[in-house]
């Protein structure tokens, strides 16, 4: 079999057909305790990551804003009260178990917020829609990251802003304490509070795994975009890609 018809499930090469069955398998186990793992895993800073990205995109009201891979709806939550009355959020996950946490959770908000079920590979949404369309923590899992990206590019008005925020490159400094802690630690975690250490175990690999900073600001201005700057957040455990479309 080809290279080209393989891709990386963690640390594991498999055939490109069967990674979104896999990368499925692990959000269907993961989906009721991701929150509470999210906040385990990073000591609460997940918020604090996405409240900074919602400044950063620079939203305002009446935007429309698309929350790609958006899972239990936090960043859908953060925009919605953003924009307002008069602008637009999407939520979309491909995951039906991920989704209808964030779909739940937004209705007992009191926030109307469509979630739809969706590839980010192949967007139901026409050219020139979104002012801003945002992807956090989820590029990672997708099969053709490049396909996703030139999608999320497609769907921008000119001048809209796509923002990754995902893991990244730490610090080098850091790198050994940061490897005990996503194959020790994390995997253990894990298994304590989700009752699954092979789904945290695949989540830890995923991130070795995602191009570093430079890399996926390569990867963006490929996908089309303009200009693009990054932030390192915590030394680099996670980045924030801002790409504008001209």
């Amino acid at each position: 079999m080809s290279n080209q018809n393989q891709t990386h499930f963690g640390f594991k090469t498999v055939d490109e057909s069967e990674k979104a069955k896999k990368v499925g398998e692990v959000f269907h186990s993961v989906a009721r305790k991701y929150d509470l793992m999210n906040d385990v895993m990073s000591a609460g800073l997940h918020r604090t990551w996405k409240r900074f990205a919602v400044e950063v995109s620079g939203v305002k009201a009446g935007d429309k804003v698309l929350d790609v891979a958006g899972g239990s709806g936090d960043l859908s939550r953060l925009f919605n009260k953003k924009v307002g009355p008069t602008g637009q959020v999407i939520l979309t996950d491909i995951n039906a178990s991920m989704l209808s946490v964030g779909r739940d959770r937004l209705i007992d908000d009191g926030a109307s917020v469509p979630a739809l079920q969706c590839d980010a590979e192949k967007l139901p949404f026409p050219d020139h829609y979104f002012d801003c369309v945002i992807v956090a923590f989820g590029l990672r899992n997708m099969t053709h990251k490049d396909k996703a990206l030139a999608e999320m590019q497609r769907v921008l008005k000119v001048g809209g802003r796509l923002l990754v925020l995902e893991f990244s490159q730490v610090w080098k400094p850091l790198a050994p304490l940061y490897d005990a802690y996503s194959f020790k630690l994390l995997p253990f975690m894990g298994k304590l509070f989700a009752k699954d250490a092979d789904s945290y175990q695949y989540l830890a690999e995923s991130i070795r795994m995602h191009p570093d900073q430079e890399t996926l600001r390569q990867m963006m201005l490929d996908a089309g975009l303009a200009k693009v700057d990054y932030y390192n957040l915590a030394a680099g455990v996670v980045a924030l890609h801002k790409g504008w479309k001209a």
